[in-house]
């Protein structure tokens, strides 16, 4: 989760700084545009924070409460987190933004807005394209919406929609702001945070789908039911794998329920030892699975085939 923290200090550094200059720039020019870049900057700032907070959370050992760990905190973090991006960033923009439009208001001079703003683009950028590299050490062979759905690590993609959220934002703005001023057509200033807001609601909902369906509970890929399957029943104790039952605990650790059929010939004794072998064998293979059950089912002969 090294890479997660990397992406999501860089992020907390840059929304920080640009929500402190957008919010001094959106008060000399009286712009509703620049006001809601700046809160959005500030939930962005707070969101990382709590990806950090549920990060550090994650890591606590299992106790007799919680015997198999608090690895899920992260999956909840990142569920707020979501959840703040709609009603904070996403609510108050939109309603900045139909304030504006229906009581336009003059702008100042808007001078200070677009150096904040290109300054702004320049550190989201920057933070964009360091998150960029750091999921796509992790996207594999797959596609970006196909990586995004399948990884486990919230932490990661949050940070990479909020980054891409915050840089399409900016242009929005910017765009705006310069028609307005130049066609003198002051709801323009409203409109632009307005379509931030709709943005952020868009794209809270993506990631609280994604957070909640983490949140809720998912297993591990259909291949790596196949490989656990193949190296179960190449044990010569074993007659079949009946059932595979997983979840991850959190972006490193899995729990992996097997049901498996073995020989009605065996003792005790014999079948202890293959479930040992077993339970070695997966975790070598697998080293994100930390507990591995392996439950004993008698079956019909005929029930092989």
């Amino acid at each position: 989760m090294a890479s997660s923290k990397k992406s999501i200090y860089s992020a907390l550094i840059a929304n920080l700084l640009i929500a402190v200059t957008k919010f001094t720039a959106g008060a000399f020019s009286n712009s509703a545009a620049m006001i809601s870049e700046g809160i959005h900057s500030l939930v962005d700032t707070v969101n990382q924070i709590l990806l950090l907070y549920g990060i550090k959370r994650s890591k606590k050992p299992a106790d007799k409460l919680r015997p198999f760990g608090y690895g899920k905190e992260i999956y909840f973090y990142s569920f707020i987190v979501s959840i703040l991006i709609f009603g904070l960033g996403g609510g108050i923009s939109i309603y900045q933004g139909i304030t504006h439009i229906a009581r336009p208001e003059p702008l100042g001079d808007p001078t200070w807005n677009y150096v904040v703003l290109a300054l702004s683009v320049i550190f989201e950028g920057a933070s964009l394209v360091i998150a960029t590299k750091e999921f796509s050490k992790t996207r594999g062979k797959y596609s970006w919406w196909t990586a995004i759905v399948k990884s486990k690590d919230p932490s990661n993609f949050l940070v990479l929609f909020e980054d891409g959220a915050a840089v399409i934002g900016l242009f929005i703005v910017m765009i705006c702001m310069y028609l307005g001023h130049l066609l003198e057509i002051p709801e323009l200033d409203g409109i632009a945070s307005l379509l931030v807001g709709l943005l952020l609601v868009g794209v809270s909902m993506i990631l609280a789908r994604e957070s909640r369906s983490l949140l809720m509970g998912e297993g591990i890929s259909e291949d790596s039911r196949q490989k656990i399957t193949g190296i179960t029943e190449k044990d010569p104790a074993v007659l079949k794998v009946i059932s595979i039952i997983s979840n991850y605990q959190s972006p490193e650790e899995v729990i992996l329920i097997l049901i498996v059929a073995f020989k009605d010939d065996l003792d005790t004794n014999e079948i202890n030892d293959s479930i040992d072998n077993i339970r070695m064998a997966i975790k070598k293979e697998f080293r994100l699975i930390r507990f591995v059950i392996i439950q004993p089912e008698v079956i019909e002969h005929d029930d092989i085939f």
